[in-house]
């Protein structure tokens, strides 16, 4: 079930259940997610990270609870994946361009691509963009009709740490601007310097949730590192446990 009008929360699930066959990736899990906030999601492979990330878009229906979405008019919630691809032959301007006529006409891609430090290039085709380019040219889309909360599946994965710097870079500055940002990511170093809050998902739970400081104030781990991978290992043991169950 979804819910779009939201007063106060940006994007709020409860008692979400969402499985496939036998793989469980949401047992009744709530959160309460708000604006102006940089919130990562973390979790083992195969964890659900993406299918989370696309049910708070609103790509996936849920098999029971709710998601609730800003009230606010226009376009809600942007989406980019982990790979985002676009049509050869356009240069990144006319890119958005393209993506603007179909959302919103008043957009001004210029303003958009100097955002996200691509201003130098406008006129560059999609095709002679590198990995990094074509990631923040998908997050400049995705800003298109000036959409609130914005999702974002691993926008670093696989990229040069300078790059994945200016990208975590421009996400801190959307949050910075009011939006609520929720990103997927495995760069647990770079969650812990800067997320405000990172969430923790295993078998179906969200069982770490919090500012990183306080996830390692509780846990008393010395990194977000070594404390998800205490808490997975002690998941781990406990659906192995004999009879235990969780």
């Amino acid at each position: 079930m979804t819910d779009n009008a939201n007063d106060g929360r940006s994007l709020a699930l409860r008692d979400a259940s969402l499985a496939f066959g036998d793989v469980t990736v949401l047992d009744g899990a709530s959160v309460d997610l708000r604006t102006g906030a940089f919130t990562a999601v973390v979790g083992p492979n195969g964890s659900g990270k993406t299918t989370l990330l696309e049910l708070l878009a609103g790509l996936r229906p849920l098999d029971a609870g709710t998601v609730t979405r800003p009230a606010a008019s226009g376009r809600l919630v942007a989406y980019l994946p982990q790979t985002p691809g676009f049509r050869s032959g356009f240069s990144a301007c006319e890119t958005l361009e393209f993506y603007a006529d179909l959302v919103d006409g008043d957009t001004d891609p210029d303003s958009l691509l100097a955002e996200v430090g691509l201003a130098d290039a406008a006129q560059r085709g999609v095709d002679e963009l590198s990995g990094g380019m074509i990631r923040l040219l998908g997050i400049a889309v995705a800003l298109v009709g000036d959409p609130p909360v914005v999702v974002l599946d691993e926008p670093t994965s696989g990229l040069d740490p300078d790059v994945a710097d200016h990208i975590f870079d421009v996400v801190e500055g959307l949050a910075g601007d009011g939006r609520l940002v929720v990103t997927a990511s495995h760069d647990l170093a770079a969650i812990e310097a800067r997320a405000d809050r990172a969430l923790f998902l295993s078998n179906g739970e969200f069982v770490l949730d919090g500012a990183p400081e306080q996830i390692l104030e509780t846990t008393g781990a010395e990194s977000l590192r070594a404390a998800f991978a205490a808490t997975a290992r002690a998941e781990a043991g406990a659906v192995a446990r004999p009879g235990g169950g969780r």
